[in-house]
């Protein structure tokens, strides 16, 4: 039996279930990569408890459970392996359960969707000349992590989210661990350091491009599009064909990514929940 198909967009680029589970898989297995990962109770677990807060150092997803039992079985699980992390948290998509994803409503946590996308040509459009560099070096690292501590304030501020700055260095820390495989391109603009991108090949010929970050002080100078190019250029050398990029669907750089070439493939969804906060009492329907 031929996998299901999906139309997507204006040049009726088709994109089969297949195709959208490695998109989703890749970007998974990109956020474990440099922690601890471990199968339990029917999911993926993904753990570094020395980072904590950061929810994409401590996850879990490929959930298959369904039933009541399979459910409580695997919170359990959770609960237990994450129990000196600030907060539990569960990646699903399309592939997941519904009445597992029904569960986590009806517990209390919060949800936050991501955009997954995937590039399978040539990227649209002109690039200006820029200076891109890999990141190799201590002093290039160092400039990453200064640019992590304003991409993190600048989220923050958007996303009405606490703008600590232990947040913005566990969030640096996380992705130096991911080095190598992946490989951080940074941006400069008169020798000093303006943005950032990471690349990787990914999986099965799927490489991914992530964690795109411009100063504001040098937007609008194509500082991103140069860095996206570059980026693509790294993974594809490493054997990708196809390349995901995920996204905030409320934010703008979605919109950017569209009219370079990326095409919509689907729906992550974030379930949190703090594990010293309070479940809420599930309001009746009845009026009562």
């Amino acid at each position: 039996m031929n996998p299901r198909r999906y139309l997507i967009g204006q040049n009726s680029l088709l994109m089969d279930s297949a195709t959208i589970r490695r998109a989703l898989q890749v970007n998974y297995r990109n956020l474990a990569l440099g922690h601890e990962v471990f199968e339990r109770a029917g999911a993926t677990f993904v753990r570094n408890l020395s980072i904590g807060r950061i929810y994409d150092a401590n996850f879990v997803f490929d959930v298959s459970a369904s039933t009541p039992e399979t459910v409580f079985a695997l919170m359990n699980e959770a609960e237990s392996e994450y129990r000196d992390a600030e907060r539990l948290t569960f990646l699903c998509d399309s592939f997941t359960p519904p009445a597992f994803e029904a569960y986590l409503a009806l517990d209390g946590f919060e949800q936050r969707t991501a955009l997954v996308l995937l590039l399978e040509g040539a990227l649209s459009g002109e690039v200006r000349e820029a200076d891109v560099r890999e990141v190799r070096t201590s002093a290039h690292w160092d400039d990453y992590r200064r640019l992590k501590q304003i991409d993190w304030r600048d989220h923050a501020a958007r996303l009405g989210m606490d703008a600590d700055p232990r947040i913005a260095n566990d969030l640096a820390t996380a992705g130096r661990l991911k080095s190598p495989p992946v490989r951080y391109l940074l941006a400069y603009i008169d020798d000093r350091a303006v943005g950032y991108c990471q690349a990787w090949r990914g999986l099965e010929a799927c490489g991914q491009v992530e964690d795109l970050f411009v100063d504001p002080a040098a937007r609008h100078q194509g500082v991103a599009t140069a860095l996206l190019h570059a980026a693509v250029e790294a993974a594809r050398a490493g054997g990708a064909g196809p390349v995901v990029i995920v996204a905030d669907p409320t934010d703008t750089p979605r919109s950017m990514y569209a009219a370079l070439g990326w095409r919509p493939v689907a729906l992550m969804r974030q379930w949190g929940r703090s594990r010293t906060a309070p479940v809420p009492a599930p309001e009746r329907s009845d009026g009562g």
